[in-house]
């Protein structure tokens, strides 16, 4: 199979990928497929095992499988037996000189992703731990499968980072026979002609240049495409590899990995004659230009071995990581997954009974254990930590009072509806106070149904007085319900802070302000994170002032649309989500 006249065919990559890891699955570390579970899947992963070593094992980590388990530790049946520690080898270790599959990668843990960068980097597991030591061999390559939408956060970026290959799988496996793959044979020789295939400093050089026209801050994913252009030379029996190996490696390697994509001149014309040799002034410009010329040959080959929605996909794909992602998650005792387990007292948390009998197990020649029974002591017991994750509540808190309250709450109502629209996929929420006159009401509580925050919003009133304290103390008060139910709260008040109604009911902007400025504190000591946006036709001292009170930020958007508080708001609510 030729890689460099190779039709952009959905399954051309994907075959190629899987030939590329069976030739040199060290060093290339594994492949991150982005593919749901079918026959699709299947096919690819059937392949992949059939162009492997002889007897290279393959072994499948089911998602929340226990540290022990995958790194080694306590043999607790054996060590019951014998009175002492006895160690067990963990899966890592079992696949050594094979490949370890990850299904649901993306909701890997990060007690699993330390174990698979661990033996990714040192080629064994290392276990020191309750009273055993333990170091086994666990020279792995890894096939890290996302099953995810496109927009949640995949692969953990530290994994991806030494996993050179990425790939994503068509949703089904026609035109799976039309695209030759490679026969085991041919991958068995092109693992012996490995070690002599030879990669020039002017491929090595165009491969760095190429990550660095991408946006590629990794060191590793330039020397990947150099180990994936030597392992493509030795499958295609050449000695050396060539400007069309880089093209097939930076297709694999480089552009899934890209931040920004450079725009692709077409090929010129082929010229009557050839162009004069540069005389020695003009050496240093000439060799630029060559190596520009390399550039421009490898990244167009590159982009005809994808498809044109596969480059499209690409194209989208780097927009978002240029964005950037978070996805916030909560540690707790009673919900969620289980991710580890700590000492702690049962009476507080759930127990963890493995953890705790493991725990006890080395010490029972020690404590005199006679016949069966077991003897733990306090010190003994491990509780459950367990991971969820969080969503985001932001809350409106509008200020519905004075001639310009229609023109705010137009502005809050937009805002609320675009933040709607995203937020089922975010698992967020948004909720609305609107104050005015002498009280705060809960106009919209936290809800993901767009219809129900527009049919709530349509006959909200608007004028009288500005309770902003009441507000706030309303706000603050709904922050604590929010967090106690898991969501990271986040205050967004549409204000121009000019308070004149006190927590007692009493007018008078001195007293009412003072109050305002205590609830702003109370606000920043609670740490819920606070946007202020100021309303007034200029930037306000007032708003400022309540904002630094509040631990928060001031936004002076007098002229603000429903576009720009939500672009506003939705920044805050990222970083809640991640501190939460």
């Amino acid at each position: 199979m030729s890689t460099a006249a190779a039709p952009p065919s959905a399954w051309s990559l994907p075959r190629l990928a899987a030939a590329l890891l069976a030739v040199d699955p060290r060093g290339l570390g594994g492949v991150a497929v982005r593919a749901p579970a079918g026959p699709a899947r299947d096919a690819w992963l059937g392949e992949l095992a059939a162009l492997l070593p002889p007897h290279a094992p393959v072994r499948r980590v089911p998602p929340g499988t226990a540290g022990e388990r995958l790194a080694g530790g306590l043999d607790l049946a054996a060590t019951l037996a014998a009175g002492r520690p006895v160690a067990e080898r963990g899966i890592l270790s079992a696949a050594d000189g094979g490949v370890v599959i990850v299904p649901s990668a993306e909701r890997m843990e990060a007690a699993m992703s330390g174990h698979l960068l661990a033996a990714l980097d040192e080629g064994e597991c290392v276990v020191e731990r309750d009273g055993i030591s333990l170091r086994a061999a666990a020279r792995i390559a890894v096939v890290a499968l996302d099953e995810g939408e496109p927009d949640e956060g995949g692969v953990p970026l530290a994994l991806a980072d030494r996993l050179a290959l990425h790939l994503s799988l068509p949703p089904s496996p026609r035109g799976w026979d039309d695209e030759p793959g490679f026969a085991p044979t041919d991958v068995a020789r092109a693992r012996d002609r490995l070690a002599s295939a030879v990669v020039t400093e002017e491929i090595a050089a165009a491969a760095c240049r190429l990550a660095a026209s991408f946006g590629i801050d990794s060191l590793r994913a330039p020397l990947f495409a150099v180990r994936a252009a030597r392992a493509l030379a030795a499958l295609a029996g050449e000695a050396e590899a060539t400007a069309d190996h880089l093209a097939a490696a930076a297709a694999l390697v480089l552009l899934p990995r890209a931040i920004v994509l450079p725009e692709m001149e077409p090929e010129p014309e082929g010229e009557d004659e050839p162009p004069p040799p540069p005389d020695a002034a003009d050496q240093a410009e000439g060799e630029s230009t060559s190596s520009d010329r390399l550039d421009d040959i490898v990244l167009q080959a590159a982009a005809a071995l994808l498809p044109p929605d596969v480059l499209a996909a690409l194209r989208s794909g780097a927009a978002a990581r240029a964005a950037g992602r978070s996805d916030g998650r909560a540690r707790s005792s009673t919900h969620g997954r289980r991710i580890a387990a700590r000492a702690g007292d049962p009476r507080r948390a759930r127990m963890d009974v493995l953890a705790t009998v493991r725990a006890a197990a080395p010490w029972q020649r020690l404590r005199g254990r006679c016949g069966a029974r077991l003897r733990v002591r306090a010190g003994d017991f491990r509780v459950q930590v367990r991971e969820r994750k969080t969503g985001t509540t932001v809350i409106f808190v509008v200020d519905a009072s004075g001639s310009s309250a229609a023109h705010r709450l137009a502005e809050a109502k937009g805002a609320v509806e675009l933040l709607l629209a995203e937020s089922y996929a975010r698992r967020d929420r948004v909720a609305l106070i609107a104050f005015r006159r002498a009280e705060a009401e809960l106009v919209l509580p936290p809800t993901r149904s767009l219809a129900r925050a527009r049919r709530l919003l349509a006959g909200l009133p608007g004028g009288g007085a500005t309770p902003l304290a009441t507000a706030a103390d309303a706000a603050l008060a709904l922050a604590g319900t929010v967090r106690r139910g898991g969501s990271a709260p986040v205050l967004v008040f549409l204000t121009d802070a000019r308070a004149n109604v006190a927590r007692c009911g009493a007018t008078g902007r001195p007293a009412a302000e003072a109050d305002a400025l205590h609830a702003a504190r109370r606000i920043r000591a609670d740490g819920v994170s606070t946007l202020v946006i100021d309303t007034s036709p200029r930037p306000s001292p007032l708003a400022a002032a309540f904002a630094a009170q509040a631990g928060g930020r001031v936004l002076p958007l007098p002229f603000a649309d429903a576009r720009a508080v939500g672009s506003a708001v939705r920044g805050l609510a990222i970083g809640a989500k991640a501190a939460a």
